[in-house]
């Protein structure tokens, strides 16, 4: 959408450029010129310019002497390149504001902002277009002068843009969605239904009285046999071809992972430094989703406001505008804070927390303000932030330890040795098994040797889909040092059975963890839940998680609650692992829902669809969210 964007001084020297299309230097030449050398601009704001087919924005920062622009052209409507520019000259200014101020030309900064600029630009795009993460974005054909691409034409063009100016390579996280266009199946129309194929025509075929005799047998037609490829795109095989499952299971039970060389886009490489780091010890931490970023961006400025985050911005501008007649230095009593705890209430509610929940955090932040006195130069929104931060902070803070890195660690060491055995339950559709590949992937970053048992055995396609993941990660240890493995015996199976055989294959193998993937039940169907406390006796794994969908809502309640109580009186869930919080944007309630009817803390929290979309829950992070 942007063609070019850069950040350069008052004195012509730039600090940073992306350039996604060639775009000429004549059009930030005008700007100079017409603008910034006549002196026309208007200090600190955001203004525009348009020059031949490109419209030109910017926003200036004169106590850094910095100019940020952006370039594109006249015919699109970018929604969000307000926000945009003020969040770069926001970032800006705070990662290089030291060396910005010296105003020496010598001093002045090497700037590496590709990494910040790619996932604020990527952040604020889809929440523009609300496309849910893995979407591909299709160019439009309909700009005048545009050239529709064809063949290999048209997967060059899902690619992201390259950078022009710049002899570095773009960063991963600017890069499009890893789907090829090229690739994508296009859907059919389905026959008209009624006409000569109705009822009535069917039962004349069918009758005997209507049968000459002549009539030449008529094939009927078998169902197509569907294979889902790597990337996502399924097609239609023949008898031809050959059966779906070409694994060989061995006497154990257990399936050698294909190793063919398609080209996975699941298997690009991974900027690691972008989703955690390795400690002296050498284990890798996953960061937290309280990025650096928002961080920056969720820091008051100098007159007390606070810059936007992800169309959340002035924080508590809209949910907590009521608080801003009271000044500071004041007593707060019941009757300042009645009305304000009513519209605090009704905006949690809006963020997807539960009644029950949402009353229980005014009553805490209601309690702990009451009598108090604010202090000078203190504004009441920091006062009530910092009261709700603590209610939730007792809310989503563990009870127990949350290094699960140690704890397998003491496992191993242990005489003898076994399996650390992680099992992952939740209701359908959630994505365990995509998180559960998640979760494996970050293990393999610490030179795990992992066993993933297949126990979902009743929903079609669920071994296949664990295959891919396995021989996608098994490609993956080539680089990583680990090792991994599948164990699956097909369909119909006993799961709890399936699980122990597959713990004592770990034990018996020398593997460090074992993951355990089961079918997705209903959490109001009693039949399908009972089967849980069987599997927990049988497979006695050291952790269960389970996975909640942070689009679910208010129901995150009940799933909670009841999958707590499914595993037996002497067994309860361990963790909790949020997915799809892409999706949500700040409407992240039901996380706190699930942790406050049950005690148990977030572990972690799915951020996409990739291999390296898994984050640790950040207390600051769900804060500034649920208070947007």
């Amino acid at each position: 959408m942007i063609d070019y964007f850069t950040v350069f001084t008052t004195g012509g020297i730039v600090l940073w450029q992306k350039c996604y299309q060639p775009v000429s230097a004549a059009i930030v030449d005008s700007l100079v010129s017409d603008i910034f050398i006549e002196d026309r601009g208007h200090s600190g704001e955001q203004s525009s310019l348009t020059k031949d087919r490109y419209t030109v924005k910017w926003t200036t920062a004169n106590d850094f002497g910095i100019i940020v622009v952006a370039v594109y052209q006249s015919l699109l409507q970018i929604s969000f390149i307000d926000e945009l520019l003020a969040s770069v000259k926001k970032l800006f200014t705070t990662l290089y504001g030291d060396e910005l101020k010296d105003k020496d030309p010598e001093s002045l900064p090497v700037c590496r902002f590709d990494n910040y600029f790619a996932v604020r630009y990527a952040e604020l795009e889809k929440l523009s277009a609300g496309r849910k993460v893995g979407e591909v974005s299709v160019p439009s054909n309909d700009v005048p002068g545009e050239k529709v691409a064809s063949g290999d034409e048209a997967e060059d063009t899902s690619e992201a843009p390259s950078r022009v100016t710049s002899s570095d390579s773009i960063d991963d996280a600017a890069r499009a969605a890893p789907v090829s266009v090229k690739k994508l199946p296009l859907g059919k129309r389905g026959g008209r239904r009624g006409g000569r194929g109705g009822i009535k025509a069917r039962v004349g075929r069918e009758s005997p009285f209507a049968s000459s005799g002549d009539e030449v047998p008529v094939k009927k037609s078998v169902k197509k046999l569907r294979k889902w490829d790597i990337d996502g795109s399924a097609r239609d095989i023949s008898d031809d071809e050959g059966p779906l499952d070409f694994s060989t299971a061995d006497a154990n039970g257990n399936v050698a992972v294909d190793e063919d060389d398609n080209d996975n886009p699941l298997l690009d490489d991974e900027n690691v430094e972008n989703w955690g780091a390795k400690t002296k010890t050498g284990e890798f931490i996953l960061k937290d989703l309280s990025s650096e970023i928002n961080s920056i961006l969720a820091t008051p400025d100098a007159s007390g406001t606070t810059e936007g985050t992800g169309g959340a911005g002035a924080a508590l501008a809209s949910g907590f505008g009521f608080f801003r007649n009271i000044i500071g230095s004041k007593v707060l009593n019941e009757q300042d804070l009645d009305k304000a705890l009513a519209g605090m209430k009704d905006h949690l509610m809006k963020k997807n927390v539960a009644p029950e929940v949402a009353q229980h955090m005014c009553d805490v932040v209601n309690k702990s303000l009451v009598g108090t006195k604010t202090g000078n130069w203190t504004s009441i929104e920091k006062t009530v932030r910092a009261a709700m931060e603590d209610a939730l902070r007792k809310i989503l803070t563990p009870s127990t330890s949350v290094d699960l890195l140690h704890e397998i660690q003491r496992v191993k060491s242990a005489t003898p040795p076994r399996p650390y055995v992680i099992s992952v339950v939740g209701v359908n559709g959630v994505g365990k098994s995509t998180n559960l590949s998640k979760i494996a992937f970050w293990l393999l970053q610490n030179n795990m040797k992992l066993l993933i048992a297949a126990c979902d055995t009743f929903r079609s396609g669920a071994v296949e889909q664990l295959r891919v993941h396995a021989r996608n990660l098994k490609k993956l240890t080539e680089r990583e040092g680990g090792e991994i493995e599948l164990f699956e015996k097909g369909y119909g199976k006993d799961a709890a059975n399936i699980a122990r055989d597959a713990i004592n294959y770990g034990r018996e193998h020398g593997f460090d963890v074992v993951l355990i993937d089961t079918a997705g039940r209903r959490h109001n169907d009693t039949r399908l839940m009972s089967s849980l406390e069987k599997f927990a006796k049988y497979a006695n794994p050291d952790k269960i998680v389970m996975v909640g969908e942070a689009l679910v809502g208010t129901d995150s309640v009940l799933q909670a609650r009841n999958f707590n109580a499914a595993f037996g009186p002497a067994r309860n869930l361990d963790f909790f692992l949020i997915s799809k919080c892409d999706t949500v944007g700040d409407m992240i309630g039901s996380m706190v829902n699930m942790t406050y009817s049950t005690g148990i803390p977030v572990l972690f929290v799915g951020t996409g669809q990739m291999y390296t979309d898994l984050r640790t829950l950040s207390v600051p992070w769900a804060v500034n969210m649920l208070m947007g």
